[in-house]
């Protein structure tokens, strides 16, 4: 009888603790602070020599942050570039009182979301927080027009092509659904015949756009962009 009791002792255990589900990780809060003095830079600047009101707005990560030429490749356009390195989606958000609303823009062009597929967030996530920064520049600026520069594939990052391009597509569809709102379509603009990506197009860290890469970019880019 002992033997038996402690038989199915042991077994309602196994039984338990296989039904025990696994504990599910919260992830990480944001860190919003590690951009505090990115934003806190352009403010002084802003301080020192305020920029015109008006402008066409320039934000995201560091494909605007690497856009040095802005001025002179939009001649005619007055244009202000507030891109810091690094950054996703919900961080222009979570500035947009500091650093998009203060200068009244005219039109917004972010290109963001390929570090938040980086730092191992879906498609679908990111697509929710281009929608929330929609919905966060609509409060304040409810007719602005925003145009979403969509990703390029990299050497370096070849292998989040596949998530990049979902994220392409769901940006795009609802472009179209919505009003004052453009998507870009980039998918294809580092790519060789063959579907690779071309390496004159980045620089040495196989990530980021040459001089050549900009060139393409632009293109791609000046017919949503107006005249003053």
């Amino acid at each position: 009888m002992r033997i038996l009791l402690l038989t199915a002792v042991i077994g309602l255990s196994s039984c338990l603790q296989a039904e025990t589900p696994t504990p599910i990780v919260s992830p990480k809060p944001h860190d919003f602070a590690k951009w505090e003095k990115s934003v806190a830079a352009f403010e002084a600047a802003d301080a020192q020599t305020p920029p015109p009101k008006g402008a066409v707005l320039f934000v995201g990560s560091s494909t605007i942050v690497r856009w040095k030429t802005l001025a002179e490749d939009f001649k005619g356009t007055t244009v202000l570039n507030r891109g810091f390195g690094g950054n996703q989606i919900v961080d222009s958000t979570h500035y947009a009182d500091r650093m998009i609303f203060p200068y009244e823009p005219r039109m917004i062009v972010l290109r963001a979301g390929g570090n938040d597929v980086n730092a191992g967030k879906k498609a679908a996530e990111v697509f929710q927080d281009y929608k929330d920064f929609v919905a966060k520049m609509r409060t304040r600026l409810p007719d602005i027009e925003i145009v979403y520069l969509g990703l390029s594939p990299t050497i370096k990052r070849w292998a989040q092509v596949e998530e990049g391009n979902r994220l392409n597509d769901l940006i795009a569809a609802y472009c179209n659904e919505q009003p004052n709102l453009n998507y870009v379509d980039c998918k294809t603009l580092t790519l060789d015949a063959e579907g690779k990506p071309r390496p004159e197009l980045m620089v040495d860290d196989k990530l980021h756009f040459s001089a050549a890469g900009y060139k393409l970019l632009v293109e791609k880019v000046r017919p949503f962009i107006p005249k003053d």
